[in-house]
């Protein structure tokens, strides 16, 4: 196994004219691939059966510097979008991740990043794709940057084999 810079020596040496390398291009164009899959990109979800879930009120939100309500830890903190409370993230106390084992609440956007994660499904959901999570995405962006998030477009969906057609 390589690390990334000796990869890209290695495959900048054998398309020089004059390699001797002794590693097959192939293999380095192959560990490049593996090892761009292990730098954390992931794909966030476009459907959730925990949606019912959701407050009915997700434009009326917490600031994004709302400090943990459990132990008043002031970054990493997330937003459960059932109730509402500001609990911090399973790398500082877990209280997010507790409040969800207690009630059940199992959606929460992390004021961080903006992201929503699922804690039923294990997985992120895409909030500009998924229209009941637009809502809260949008007010939390304002609230963090003081506009207006871009959107993207989303033309052509493919959702479990059906077609949807999406704008954003």
């Amino acid at each position: 196994f390589y690390d990334l810079v000796t990869l890209r020596s290695i495959k900048m040496a054998n398309e020089a004219p004059s390699s001797s390398s002794s590693v097959p291009i192939a293999e380095v164009e192959e560990d490049l691939l593996l090892y761009g899959s292990e730098s954390g990109w992931v794909e966030a979800r476009t459907h959730c059966d925990h949606l019912d879930s959701l407050s009915s009120d997700l434009t009326h939100i917490p600031t994004p510097d709302t400090p943990c309500n459990r132990c008043h830890y002031p970054d990493e903190n997330w937003l459960c979008l059932g109730c509402k409370d500001v609990l911090c993230s399973r790398f500082v106390n877990k209280h997010m991740l507790e409040h969800h084992l207690e009630r059940n609440h199992c959606l929460a956007l992390s004021y961080s990043d903006l992201s929503v994660w699922c804690f039923s499904c294990e997985a992120y959901l895409d909030a500009q794709v998924i229209l009941p999570l637009r809502p809260v995405y949008e007010t939390a962006y304002i609230l963090k940057f003081g506009e207006a998030p871009p959107h993207r477009t989303v033309e052509y969906l493919h959702l479990g084999g059906n077609q949807a057609e999406s704008s954003a």
